[in-house]
């Protein structure tokens, strides 16, 4: 199966699963089994109401606010300074007057009394600088002559600006205009940072602005601190433009709209033939980087202007010391767009980054093809100093990567653009909805991954490791945090085994034990395209795939969401019926511990017969053990609970249960 190849095995090895704690003891869980218990009524989260349906769809009365963006920014790479002056259209479709507006200034986490100096668990993501944060210059309401003078109050990471009007409710709109600078960190720590390469300097540029907090349906202003985990923002189009220094290159989220101005006229004509090859093209070479005449100009500033429509952020990199090069994405409906990658010299090494652009292009088409399609005309691969994180059409990963990670984190951070960067949920509450979610999508790239041609068919699809077994440590880890506990309450060593692998294996089991694929991906393609641009929840989730799929899971829900709980299925017993083994026999299989799973069993019998059964979860319904009735006429030989090892059985010594006559 897919699950025991792709990349959740892979990085389940890689990112040590089994720093989860086990009890000091193997816990004495036989017989606790309460069909009452498992399978009770699961209470949602959020209830059903006019915006959020039943069946896990926007209801007849869902509204979301929009924010649209106008930015101009400068990028002083000798003080690593970016300075901005940003317009946001805000757009209150919520039907209640706002008579103030919260922002997020995620910069601030670089403030010396940032609450994540004392309250984040997440050390990759910590910020052990200071620089201050952002510098308010001006917030004003209103644009150009129009403008005024605002009244703000800013708290940690986040912004309260107090209008001196209300929006309106259903359609009402305000301008905010501010002023800001900052100094953009140095290195790789955090999600944004710069760092020296042997041709220059790379800086990779992320929250650079201040941006809308999110007014949804659940909690009014949702103001979460930002403290590690990641985010959650209104949808809009950006039109963005960075002023650098003329012999820098930019590339990030969106479409250059400017090329004329900022290529030269064979950078043009080479990005042209891109658009149009599905082999990488060369846009500028490692020989050219230190060539004066790979730019349109030599000296002074150039101003690179980008549009991206209908997302929730945008970001980008620049340096002098890129390397360029892209191909043609072939998207569903006979739509195009382009793959390209960035990277300095360091990175074009064997098996290095002149296979980035092949592995986003797969990655970008075959999630279009099997999920649904890409929305945007261009995504970049950004080879810099942050080692993996995503943003709209453009993702961070580190020039020091090499296959197969690079494969891995490639597919794994462009998957970001369907969760959650199409599927828009609360990251800053429910990591596992897009982490997980887009582990669960790299499996199958990681399986699908073929060369252009027969050769390399699953080259990336790790042989080792089974998740299955490889996820038992933290369901019995009695300090591990369930899926549904709030972001930023994992602690670092559980973030992977449960926010990512947890998730992902969830939607394996659902997928292929539970649904089967037909149901599962009719129903999760559903999800994806009601939810598109859109804020599910939680619930929303739960309810859709109930709906869509045609079960009613409160039974996985509560075991697998909302709790670690664990999985012990046992072979007890195989007896003749009373007349003999020549009349039948009776198979007894036991339920011990509070998760149910649908599982297989397999029947040898003396004279080499086999004989495999599903049983599915309802087994359990009103019972703690299933008699299975054969209408055999040898004797058994043995008994197999889960002969493939797909269902996550925390005691496989039980599962066996072989006979002598």
């Amino acid at each position: 199966m897919a699950v025991t190849r792709g990349i959740l095995a892979g990085m389940l090895v890689l990112l040590a699963l089994s720093g989860c704690e086990k009890p000091a003891e193997k816990s004495q869980t036989a017989g606790i089994y309460n069909p009452r218990q498992t399978f009770a009524p699961f209470q949602m989260p959020s209830p059903v109401s006019g915006t959020r349906g039943p069946d896990g769809a926007p209801g007849p009365d869902y509204w979301q606010n929009r924010a649209d963006y106008k930015i101009a920014a400068t990028l002083d790479p000798a003080s690593a300074g970016l300075s901005g002056d940003e317009v946001i259209t805000y757009t209150n479709n919520s039907p209640v007057a706002l008579t103030a507006l919260w922002m997020l200034l995620e910069e601030n986490i670089y403030a010396k009394d940032a609450r994540a100096r004392y309250a984040a668990g997440n050390s990759r993501r910590a910020a052990p600088q200071v620089t201050g944060g952002f510098v308010l210059d001006a917030v004003e309401v209103g644009e150009g002559s129009q403008a005024v003078k605002a009244e703000y109050l800013v708290s940690d990471t986040r912004m309260q600006v107090r209008l001196p009007e209300a929006v309106k409710a259903r359609g009402g709109q305000v301008k905010l205009h501010i002023r800001y600078h900052y100094t953009v960190p140095k290195g790789s720590a955090g999600r944004t940072g710069h760092d020296t390469t042997k041709n220059g300097e790379i800086f990779d540029i992320a929250q650079w602005y201040p941006r809308m907090a999110v007014f949804d349906d659940l909690r009014g202003w949702d103001t979460l601190p930002y403290m590690a985990s990641e985010f959650y923002l209104e949808y809009g189009d950006f039109d963005y433009a960075v002023t650098v220094p003329w012999d820098y290159l930019i590339a990030g989220s969106g479409e250059l709209v400017n090329p004329q101005e900022v290529l030269t006229k064979t950078q043009q004509d080479r990005l042209a033939q891109a658009r149009q090859s599905d082999k990488t093209v060369m846009i500028r070479t490692a020989a050219e980087i230190n060539d004066p005449k790979s730019r349109p100009v030599q000296s002074g500033t150039l101003t690179w202007r980008f549009h991206m429509p209908s997302t929730r952020d945008v970001a980008f990199s620049a340096s002098r010391a890129f390397i360029w090069d892209a191909a043609r994405m072939n998207l569903p409906g006979g739509k195009t767009g382009l793959a390209q990658s960035v990277y300095p010299v360091e990175g074009a090494v064997d098996k290095g980054w002149g296979r980035s652009t092949e592995y986003l292009k797969h990655a970008v088409e075959n999630f279009s093809r099997r999920w649904a399609p890409y929305p945007w005309s261009v995504a970049s691969s950004l080879g810099g100093p942050i080692d993996g994180m995503e943003y709209p059409g453009a993702v961070f990963d580190s020039y020091k990567d090499r296959d197969p990670q690079l494969f891995w984190i490639t597919a794994h951070e462009i998957g970001h653009s369907w969760f959650p960067m199409m599927v828009g949920s609360n990251e800053r509450r429910d990591q596992w909805m897009d982490e997980g979610f887009n582990t669960f999508i790299d499996i199958y790239e990681s399986d699908d991954f073929k060369e252009f041609g027969p050769k390399r068919d699953g080259e990336y699809a790790p042989k080792k490791g089974n998740p299955v077994e490889e996820i038992l440590p933290l369901l019995e880890d009695p300090n591990a945090p369930v899926m549904l506990a709030r972001s930023d309450q994992v602690m670092e060593k559980y973030r992977h085994p449960s926010s990512y692998f947890k998730s992902a294996l969830g939607l394996v089991l659902l997928r292929e034990q539970i649904l089967g694929p037909e149901r599962f991906d009719w129903a999760f393609r559903k999800y994806i395209a009601d939810w598109s641009f859109k804020h599910p929840s939680p619930s929303d989730f739960f309810r859709a795939m109930d709906s869509a799929g045609g079960e009613d899971l409160s039974w996985f829900w509560r075991g697998w969401y909302a709790r670690n709980w664990t999985l012990d299925v046992a072979a007890k017993s195989a007896e003749p019926s009373k007349d003999g083994w020549s009349k039948g026999a009776v198979v007894t299989i036991a339920n011990l511990d509070r998760l149910v799973m649908p599982v297989t069993v397999d029947v040898a019998f003396e004279d080499g017969e086999k004989r495999r059964i599903k049983l599915p979860a309802e087994t359990w319904i009103q019972k703690t053990e299933a008699q299975i009735r054969l209408d055999s006429t040898k004797p058994v030989l043995s008994v197999t609970v889960d002969p493939d090892h797909v269902v996550p059985d925390k005691d496989r010594a039980n599962n066996v249960l072989n006979l002598r006559h």
